[in-house]
């Protein structure tokens, strides 16, 4: 899965020119974080969070996702142990938090809504 950056723009105001130049704008590239998946392993995408929802693709051995909420669902044990926790890496895609790892055993994004 690939990561579009994304643009900030900032506004500032150089301060030997303050009140006399106009102002700088400055924009700076901010990446989405992303996590990878366990080594070796290819992960099923489902359409909810759970074992019950269909499977609307595979992530191949290798990938990287960006976790954009967490929300508890189906106990599944993975690499990364026995969780709950569901990761939304897309609108309608979650994977099971035990193949992704996040450096932690909880949630580390909010809670989908």
């Amino acid at each position: 899965m690939s990561v579009e950056p994304v643009e900030i723009e900032r506004t500032e105001q150089p301060e030997e020119a303050a009140g006399a130049a106009a102002p700088v704008v400055t924009t700076l590239a901010a990446a989405a974080t992303t996590f990878p998946i366990a080594p070796g392993v290819s992960v099923n995408v489902r359409s909810g969070p759970g074992t019950g929802y269909p499977i609307v693709k595979v992530l191949p051995a290798g990938s990287r996702v960006a976790i954009h909420c967490q929300t508890p669902g189906t106990w599944i044990t993975g690499p990364y142990g026995t969780t709950n926790i569901w990761d939304n890496i897309a609108s309608g895609q979650y994977i099971s938090d035990a193949y992704v790892n996040t450096g932690s055993d909880g949630y580390i994004r909010p809670r989908c809504s």
